[in-house]
């Protein structure tokens, strides 16, 4: 087997705890997770939620019209945060996720830049364009020859931690000096 990991599964955790670093109060979060990617993604999240005392209610995704539902049930369920797990489908989805969650006051934190740059709160994991230059190079050598069997799954090194100080200042958060020590980029007003 070859091919790339994001590591999705770990990160997702890794998020959740970054969450509950910037927003500490928050002891329920709605959890976004589109069922194609499997259910291992949250049995760690579970156990990553118990640690930290926090109640999740997972929200199925499979289509842009679940959103209303996800967004209804997480205010009736008085959600207090929103973690948005990895996948391609609800990365398409950003935008409109980004809305919902500003409309609700729930503060999110995603998985790509682009959905923190875009008005998320917060977004942890690796660029992008080192994870398709991962790619690019695995399939430049197979293409020269090698057989894929033999190539290693290969994942990213860095992972970067953007935060959206405009988001914060809008849903009435200070981010802890902490946090913001950490963040590899801060979006100011």
């Amino acid at each position: 087997m070859t091919g790339v990991s994001i590591l999705a599964s770990e990160l997702n955790s890794k998020r959740l705890e970054i969450l509950n670093a910037a927003v500490p109060m928050a002891s329920r979060v709605t959890v976004l997770w589109d069922p194609a990617t499997g259910e291992f993604h949250l049995a760690s999240l579970e156990t990553v939620a118990r640690t930290l005392n926090i109640t999740l209610k997972i929200e199925e995704v499979r289509r842009l019209e679940d959103l209303n539902l996800a967004f209804e049930s997480a205010r009736a369920w008085r959600a207090q945060a929103l973690n948005v797990l990895a996948s391609p489908l609800l990365h398409a989805f950003r935008q409109p996720i980004i809305d919902h969650a500003m409309r609700n006051r729930l503060p999110a934190i995603y998985q790509w830049e682009e959905s923190a740059t875009a008005g998320g709160l917060l977004s942890f994991g690796p660029r992008r364009r080192d994870v398709f230059r991962i790619i690019v190079a695995q399939l430049d050598r197979v293409l020269k020859g090698a057989k894929p069997a033999e190539l290693p799954v290969e994942q990213p090194t860095k992972f970067e931690l953007v935060i959206n100080l405009k988001t914060a200042k809008a849903l009435g958060l200070t981010i802890p000096s902490s946090l913001l020590a950490r963040a590899d980029q801060v979006i100011d007003p």
